[in-house]
């Protein structure tokens, strides 16, 4: 028995360290191709250029990044209130019916492939914007609504979760005090779910700021600053779906350096997770 137990100790081991092997050799693989452009161009040519054409040796991504952040932050802004008051609902409002029903709706949502969202980004909202907010369509509006919708079923089903897994001596005790049941989800379980929501969020971000097809398809992408929300734009991730399929050379190597910054983003994101919920 002492023998098999320290076998099933080291299989699990084993199966961590390939995951984290796994995760290392992509990252070190990312970094190889990318970092010889990088220091070629320089970091902050490359970082807060203004131009990008590969073909005649410019390659700033500055545009792309404002497009990816002003596509994200879209998508926040419109889908997190959405996604919070959803969560809510279905932990504390709704009857057991609804909440059968709404679930699996749910779930079905984070199912759809990304370039469904697109297709009817592109029939429906596109459309709907060019006709009463004007401009192309093709816009950060656009992609901002597309990604808030796709990033609902990851917050929502997170922070149910984390609200049902608070102990019932927390509301039984606020309501015991006379605090309203709306009193008592505002201070007292969104606060006590912080850590959880808070990763809701984040995984919805990252799951955001990650996303290609979908977007190719809504944005227009335009390598330009947006002067406002009506605007074409290309963000980090299309610049790389759309140009990987052709690219070579320094060209090629200026994709994998953009996925360098993009890795980097998604650190600083999960790193500011890791603060806030450590933040008293």
């Amino acid at each position: 028995m002492k023998n098999y137990n320290k076998l099933s100790e080291r299989v699990f081991l084993l199966i961590a360290l390939s995951a984290i092997s796994v995760l290392a050799l992509i990252t070190v693989f990312i970094f190889i191709k990318g970092l010889p452009i990088i220091n070629k161009v320089g970091i902050i040519n490359f970082v807060f250029g203004m131009k990008w054409a590969p073909g005649q040796g410019y390659y700033g991504i500055f545009p792309m990044i404002v497009g990816s952040v002003s596509v994200t932050l879209g998508a926040a802004i419109i889908g997190v209130p959405v996604a919070l008051c959803c969560s809510i609902f279905l932990a504390e409002f709704a009857p057991a019916t609804l909440r059968n029903i709404f679930r699996p709706a749910i779930q079905l949502l984070a199912g759809i492939p990304s370039v469904v969202y697109g297709f009817w980004g592109v029939l429906f909202v596109v459309p709907l914007i060019r006709n009463y907010l004007g401009g192309p369509g093709l816009s950060i509006l656009a992609g901002s609504i597309i990604l808030a919708i796709m990033i609902l079923p990851t917050i929502i089903s997170i922070t149910e979760v984390s609200l049902l897994a608070l102990p019932r001596q927390y509301k039984d005790g606020a309501l015991a005090l006379g605090l309203t049941q709306w009193q008592t989800i505002r201070f007292l379980l969104l606060p006590a779910a912080k850590s959880g929501i808070v990763a809701a969020i984040i995984l919805g971000i990252g799951r955001a700021i990650g996303e290609t097809m979908a977007v190719i398809m809504v944005l227009g992408n335009a390598v330009a600053l947006p002067e406002s929300v009506l605007d074409p734009v290309r963000t980090l991730t299309t610049n790389i779906g759309i140009e990987m399929g052709y690219a070579s050379g320094e060209h090629q190597q200026a994709l994998f350096a953009t996925g360098i910054v993009l890795f980097i983003i998604i650190m600083i994101l999960n790193a500011t997770a890791q603060y806030i919920t450590r933040k008293k």
